[in-house]
């Protein structure tokens, strides 16, 4: 693909057809949809549905190309393992900030107190699928589940853990075949391109999801929804707009770029998340978004895709600040080592929360199954505004893979500086059918 493909779309169409555009205004019809005729917005369900199905089906072979060709073509396996040490290192750190923060604003505006709730009045049949799916994902059930059944099982089901062992796995053997592994490379790579072709096709639909979904959300839960726990909601997405401009904002500054410019870089799929509320739905355009930003093709494909299911940082706000506001609530008294005992019992349930709406759901019942303090229907509370809520998890998870991206790619010197602020004075469309590794 020549640059000239790659001009701002702003140089080449009229506004009504920017993409970004088309979702934002999908979603403000959506709302009203929703708002006023709640019935017609349940009804529009399949459309928001059908966009993440199609995104979803794309997911597992492009995360298998990325990351098989990102292992290969990186030829010497010291640096692979010297950039996904560095990577889990990154991640295991700012996950247990975000943890961290999310226990030290939830003690401070304490959202929960007031609220004199009796776990015995909750009725737990609201939250039963939630509270026996935590169960049966134990932690040693999980580490087993990230084993397929069989290699094509894994692609089949799309399970982002499976599709990263056998991605890491195949890769690596590519690799170990030397100059025998270099066909299988680039047909992968080929392959890879057909892809992307795919999903530049299918993302045009965006704007048709993400209508469907947010008609659905308002039509089915109301904005009266909302109410009873303003406070809850309010603070998480404080909590997570301060984590964003503070915390991540500052290791942007470090690394040499700014945090706005960078969230205005990906403001399209910030609004298809929004709309969603799933940031799986633009996971292979943030590869191609990452690549264009200057960083290096063979770490964006192993970062962004392992960043999915060990870097994220709205989950991990949400699950401590939701665990407090819930003992809160309850009247469930939490001494300083009740608070670090849910510390460290996240990070390790946190890991295998991905993008999936309401994941980070069944991610804090699970861990309220393994902290009996807290009665776990309390969670029950929480069923009316967790789509809400999911929407500022999936955003800030977003912006937190992308940034640790950029992060890793500098600490190798493989992010070309001058392009990464090229790329963010002239962001690309979400549109756009970028091949990857195009200029």
């Amino acid at each position: 693909m020549t640059t000239a493909a790659i001009r701002p779309a702003s140089h080449r169409q009229p506004w009504y057809k920017i993409l970004y555009l088309q979702v934002l205004i999908a979603i403000a019809l959506g709302v009203l949809i929703g708002y006023f005729y709640p019935d017609l917005g349940k009804e529009l369900k399949p459309l928001g549905d059908g966009f993440i199905a199609l995104i979803k089906m794309m997911i597992a072979p492009v995360i298998f190309c990325t990351v098989v060709h990102g292992i290969s073509s990186m030829g010497d396996l010291k640096r692979v393992g010297r950039v996904g040490l560095k990577a889990l290192i990154y991640f295991e750190a700012v996950s247990t900030v975000a943890l961290a923060v999310g226990l030290i604003v939830g003690e401070v505006l304490q959202p929960g107190h007031g609220f004199n709730i009796d776990p015995a009045t909750i009725d737990p049949k609201s939250v039963a699928s939630y509270v026996s799916k935590a169960k049966e994902e134990g932690i040693v059930a999980h580490l087993l589940g990230i084993i397929p059944d069989s290699y094509f099982g894994a692609l089949a089901r799309g399970d982002l853990l499976q599709v990263l062992l056998i991605s890491i796995l195949s890769g690596f053997a590519v690799a170990f075949l030397g100059k025998a592994g270099e066909p299988i490379a680039y047909a992968i790579d080929q392959a890879a391109k057909m892809f992307f072709r795919v999903i530049a096709i299918i993302v045009r639909v965006a704007p048709i999801g993400a209508f469907g979904a947010m008609a659905f959300t308002v039509g089915a839960y109301g904005l009266n929804s909302l109410w009873n726990l303003i406070a809850l909601i309010a603070t998480f997405y404080l909590t997570s707009v301060l984590f964003v401009l503070i915390v991540l904002g500052a290791i942007a500054r470090i690394s040499g770029f700014s945090i706005i410019r960078f969230i205005a870089y990906i403001k399209d799929e910030l609004l298809i998340v929004l709309g969603t509320s799933s940031s799986e739905t633009v996971l292979p355009q943030m590869i191609q978004k990452m690549e264009h930003l200057g960083a290096s093709r063979p770490v964006v494909g192993l970062v962004i895709p392992t960043g999915y299911s060990f870097n994220l940082d709205g989950t991990n706000i949400y699950m401590t600040l939701a665990t407090l506001f819930l003992a809160q609530a309850t009247n469930t008294h939490l001494t300083i080592w009740h608070e670090l005992a849910i510390l460290g019992i996240a990070i390790i349930t946190s890991k295998g929360a991905s993008g999936v709406t309401g994941a980070g759901f069944i991610t804090l019942a699970a861990t309220l199954s393994i902290v009996p303090d807290i009665p776990i229907q309390s969670i029950a509370i929480l069923v009316g505004i967790d789509k809400f809520m999911s929407e500022c998890r999936a955003l800030t998870n977003l912006i937190g893979n992308g940034v640790a991206c950029i992060v890793i790619s500098r600490s190798e010197g493989e992010l070309d500086k001058d392009k990464l602020h090229e790329a963010m004075a002239h962001p690309i469309e979400l549109g756009e059918a970028l091949e990857p590794g195009a200029t």
